[in-house]
């Protein structure tokens, strides 16, 4: 076996998340040296020129970076890591995914924007900044969801219908709607507005690497619940996905700009709609429906351009 040379950083928060060991092992494999990276502990220094490094990591020296997780924070201390990804970037780095499309990927009002442009299929949708604006788009939609834009794991959704608000569990919220939307625009300053899509009671969460579906899963709500997240309680399946569903995946996952992607869509009476599009997904839903390991085919598609 040829002596390791190269090293990827794999960036993350977490040294116990399944997707970041599974990267980790994914490298080790094919001889290149994992560098874990926590973006949180970056430092920049600025003088005659630019140098950056993370857990007394040289970021400059890395042939690559897989991002898992930038890690939460402030919008300066979020954005000061994104920029510090981007600027890696600039200077010949390989980023995957790449600063600019896990951004639009995570900017969910944003996606849904390109996605529509695109002429995929996504909810109907509506963005307000006003109490009015959103009591007028509920009482269009009739059944509707108010995510937050930069939610994630099925957090902070709220499901309204007839005029009654609802937990995922299905347990009306005790406040009214007025003081709900009052309450969420002091906090938010706008809110993200989709009609609720009928469904069979479930979504798919396709795994796109590289404008291919490597696996896909169906996840189904828990009894009494309308939320399919795994993370909020939904259990997995293995899913076929149709030819439509496959292109419209690869063709989402290409319009955000990702080279691995989670896409979750739903069937809708009318054909499969588009939810969002995840920029760091996790790869343990897949693996434990199908055994497919996407940590691999991420390395290998990292390992092509290094």
């Amino acid at each position: 076996m040829e002596p390791t040379t190269r090293k990827i950083g794999i960036a993350i928060t977490n040294l116990t998340d399944w997707t970041a060991t599974a990267l980790i092992a994914a490298a080790k494999q094919k001889n290149i040296t994992p560098v874990i990276i926590n973006l949180q502990t970056a430092d920049v220094t600025i003088q005659h020129s630019v140098h950056y490094s993370a857990n007394d990591t040289d970021l400059s020296e890395l042939d690559a970076i897989i991002v898992r997780d930038v890690g939460a924070g402030t919008l300066e201390g979020v954005s000061f890591r994104f920029d510090i990804l981007r600027q890696l970037e600039m200077n010949g780095t390989l980023v995957v995914n790449t600063p600019q499309a896990i951004q639009n990927a995570a900017n969910k009002y944003h996606s849904t924007c390109l996605l529509a442009q695109a002429n995929l299929p996504v909810p109907r949708t509506t963005a307000v900044q006003s109490t009015e604006g959103a009591l007028k788009a509920l009482a269009e939609f009739g059944d509707a969801i108010i995510k937050p834009v930069f939610g994630y794991k099925g957090m902070g959704i709220v499901r309204i219908k007839d005029n009654t608000a609802f937990y995922p569990n299905n347990k009306p919220r005790p406040e009214s709607i007025k003081q709900l939307i009052d309450d969420l625009i002091t906090e938010k300053e706008m809110l993200y507005i989709q009609e609720f899509i009928t469904n069979p009671g479930r979504d798919i969460r396709a795994f796109v690497v590289n404008c291919s579906v490597i696996g896909a899963i169906y996840r189904t709500a828990p009894d009494g619940s309308w939320l399919n997240n795994l993370s909020q309680g939904g259990t997995a399946a293995r899913c076929i996905l149709s030819q439509e569903q496959e292109e419209i995946c690869i063709r989402a996952a290409e319009t955000i700009g990702t080279v691995f992607a989670g896409v979750d869509i739903i069937e809708g009476a009318n054909g499969p709609v588009i939810l969002e599009v995840n920029g760091t997904p996790s790869g343990a839903g897949i693996y434990e429906a199908w055994g497919i390991n996407a940590a691999e085919h991420i390395i290998d598609y990292v390992t092509t351009g290094i």
